[in-house]
């Protein structure tokens, strides 16, 4: 076989790399953008409240009242957050009871004063009149076992001062909750692909197990990343934005709309 020109050999040199920036740019736009882009007409339509204030609060009544409720119980929520946020994002919180007790505790972060709060809302209340959605729900013995350590991790949380909130790409209420889910991992759940910051890394460039200890994650601050794992599933972060599947219980993962399956 003759070997091409020089000149031809020059342009296959470039060509390659202009190849390769093409095919990522559409893989980009069919991936990312476009749900992206999907949701944000969608969530144009939605009747959300004009600002925090407006915004129904309240209990959406997904737990029963803790008095009736014997048994020691563990529950993670998520909501969309408020105004054009709630494109891309979701609000997460922990909810305790011990055995017996009369009330539910809530902990979650907030971007204003002190990030770590206990009770500062209702356990199972809107978040800016969005329904919170059940992300994992733990009772019995498993959770009398898990609740001493979920308390240990929410104290270990190490960005509890005030002015340490970011809400992109963290340390956010995202990276809390996956902080204790990563101190607990047998809680065994993901948060949901549009939980931005549950990536978030401040070493920088992190390379090890997934929280719940099932796979694998390679992460650069949270901004770029994946991860590979039983409970996670597959998932590609770019800028926050994660796509991908469910392993365990079979959906996609897009961003802007979550995940979407069983």
């Amino acid at each position: 076989m003759s070997t091409p020109p020089l000149a031809e050999r020059w342009i296959g040199h470039i060509s390659s790399p202009m190849r390769f920036a093409r095919l990522f740019m559409l893989l980009f736009l069919i991936v990312f953008l476009i749900p992206v882009a999907s949701h944000a007409a969608w969530w144009y339509w939605q009747p959300n409240a004009a600002d925090w204030r407006r915004a129904d609060w309240t209990s959406a009544k997904l737990l029963p009242a803790a008095a009736i409720e014997p048994e020691a119980t563990v529950h993670v929520f998520a909501a969309r957050v408020g105004h054009w946020r709630g494109i891309f994002a979701h609000h997460s919180w922990i909810v305790v009871k011990e055995r017996g007790a009369s009330a539910y505790t809530r902990f979650d972060v907030v971007g204003w004063g002190n990030p770590v709060r206990v009770n500062h809302r209702e356990a199972d209340g809107r978040w800016f009149g969005n329904v919170p959605e059940p992300v994992a729900e733990i009772r019995g013995e498993a959770a009398e076992q898990m609740i001493p350590r979920i308390r240990t991790a929410v104290q270990s949380y190490g960005y509890a001062r005030p002015g340490s909130y970011l809400a992109w790409p963290g340390p956010n209420s995202n990276s809390f909750v996956q902080h204790v889910l990563s101190e607990v991992p047998e809680l065994r759940q993901a948060l949901p692909p549009t939980a931005i910051g549950k990536d978030w890394r401040e070493s920088g460039l992190f390379a090890g197990l997934t929280p719940s200890r099932t796979g694998f994650q390679a992460s650069l601050y949270g901004l770029a990343g994946i991860s590979i794992g039983w409970v996670e599933g597959v998932e590609v972060n770019l800028l926050g934005l994660v796509a991908g599947f469910d392993l365990r219980s079979p959906a996609l993962k897009l961003p802007g709309w979550g995940r979407i399956g069983v």
